[in-house]
């Protein structure tokens, strides 16, 4: 069985802001409104949070909008830009203790990973994206005629930011990097779930010396304050993290105005392992592929293929590996495996178990909640699973691993394709012509070959089909958060 670490009383972060941020202000939501944010770990209230609807929309975005044409923003130098992205992520560097701690305290996610994952990503996006802010530029182009004709690669203008609970603190920099270094201003709504450490980088990037209006902030329910910000006429841009469903919503409400839109949703990713392949570097990458972030990962490898032939062995190893996971208090470092993010989660993964049993899959390890508060749940296996089962077809986002077998090359890339997510995939061989034939046919955004989980801000990251729209990180990520503009002089005769 899976071991435990107790949950223990231990010193809290600060929890020092809890309203929304407008203009470079703190003030309650205009309602009085507040919503509890909860320690999944526990269930016990952290704080009131200000719940924001469309009256507070309205003041962040008229602030963004006066920062971008008014405010000193607009002016500024593109290497000044950079220059406050890098004093941003230095600051998150000064508190990666304290922004950790309080990532874990509103999210359940183990202390060790906000540290060693978590933050470090987020200040090496902001790093990257710094870099980056006076290297956007045109190009001169050669026009019949006698013409001069050239580009300018101009900021979208105020964007509209929706992110998710299951990175809270990587989403805001993921989000905040491209559209600070192209000049945009923004308004935010972090996930109603997690909104601490969001509203803690509001403050540090007013203390980095971002000008007031250039980031907004507001709290509050996706069907208020989120669409509020979706249907904004003075909004040009929006980026979403999150569930298809909602995505097709925020197509639905931006059709008004033709917003640009940018998604990064779901997946039921494949993770295929070949009987060739270094079988225990495999297993742990494997594991690691599904129950890290305790299953709460967009492109995690919940389809795992395994050849026929080391069907068994493989799947001994992993229920290994599963008896001897530790859950518990999630700021214990030695917890491998914290809560899920809350109730309603928590329950869809059960939902989910018990429909797999239903269905026939033999369930070897989990399958139950875990100790009698909090919203833990058993590092979950089911072997014998078919295609067309549930846990095979829906995103779980929790730790739910369904092996399925197979038998050679030539099946492989058709079950692998049979979902209408496709946002990563994994194959692991030591054939390399096998590999890449596999990268080249499966159709996702992102394919890892022997590894798992590799993001590097200069990396592309999104979707096909219905895992998104648009791309993330790199220079691609650059490209929801500008409009090129063409000019073009007469020279005369």
């Amino acid at each position: 069985m899976a071991t435990v670490t107790k949950l223990q009383k231990k010193s809290q972060p600060n929890v020092k802001h809890t309203e929304c941020f407008i203009g470079g202000r703190w003030t309650p939501a205009a309602s009085g409104k507040t919503f509890d944010t909860i320690n999944p770990a526990t269930e016990e209230v952290i704080a009131q949070v200000a719940e924001g609807d469309a009256e507070d929309v309205d003041a962040a975005v008229a602030a963004a909008r006066d920062a971008l044409e008014n405010g000193p923003w607009g002016k500024i130098d593109a290497r000044d830009r950079g220059r406050l992205l890098y004093k941003l992520a230095d600051l998150m560097e000064d508190e990666l203790d304290e922004l950790a701690a309080l990532e874990t305290l509103d999210n359940g996610k183990p202390i060790r990973d906000a540290k060693a994952a978590d933050l470090p990503l987020a200040i090496d996006c902001l790093r990257y994206y710094a870099g980056f802010a006076d290297k956007i530029h045109g190009q001169t182009i050669p026009v019949r005629g006698n013409y001069f004709t050239y580009t300018r690669r101009e900021p979208v203008g105020v964007a509209g930011q929706i992110i998710p609970w299951n990175f809270p603190i990587l989403m805001v920099c993921w989000k905040w990097g491209p559209a600070l270094a192209a000049g945009c201003t923004l308004v935010m709504k972090p996930a109603e779930q997690t909104p601490l450490t969001c509203l803690r980088l509001a403050r540090l990037a007013q203390k980095a010396g971002i000008p007031d209006g250039v980031i907004n902030v507001v709290p509050g329910y996706g069907p208020t304050a989120g669409a509020a910000i979706v249907k904004h006429p003075q909004v040009n841009k929006i980026a979403f993290t999150g569930e298809h469903r909602t995505a097709q919503v925020i197509m639905r409400d931006a059709s008004e105005t033709l917003k640009r839109l940018t998604f990064e949703l779901g997946g039921k990713s494949p993770n295929i392992v070949f009987a060739d392949a270094d079988l225990d570097a495999a297993a742990v990458g494997s594991h690691f592929a599904l129950y890290f972030n305790q299953g709460q990962c967009c492109c995690a490898g919940s389809r795992l293929f395994v050849e026929d032939k080391v069907y068994d062995q493989f799947v001994d190893k992993l229920v290994t590996m599963n008896q001897h996971r530790k859950l518990g208090d999630p700021a214990d470092p030695g917890t491998e495996q914290g809560p899920q993010v809350d109730q309603a989660q928590f329950d869809k993964i059960m939902h989910y178990i018990d429909l797999g049993k239903q269905e026939g899959a033999q369930c070897l390890t989990g399958g139950k909640r875990f100790g009698d508060r909090g919203y833990f749940i058993e590092p979950t296996l089911f072997a014998d699973v078919r295609d067309d089962m549930s846990i095979a077809r829906d995103e779980i986002f929790g730790p739910v691993l369904s092996i399925l077998r197979f038998k050679d090359v030539d099946e492989i890339v058709d079950r692998a394709n049979n979902t209408l997510y496709g946002l990563a995939a994994a194959v692991w061989t030591r054939d390399v012509s096998k590999a890449h034939h596999l990268a080249a046919k499966v159709k996702a955004g992102t394919v890892w070959i022997n590894c798992y989980d590799v993001f590097d801000a200069a990396a592309p990251f999104g979707g096909f089909k219905m895992s998104g729209m648009g791309r993330e990180l790199g220079e691609r990520g650059l490209d929801a958060y500008t409009e090129t503009k063409t000019v073009t002089l007469n020279l005369g005769e």
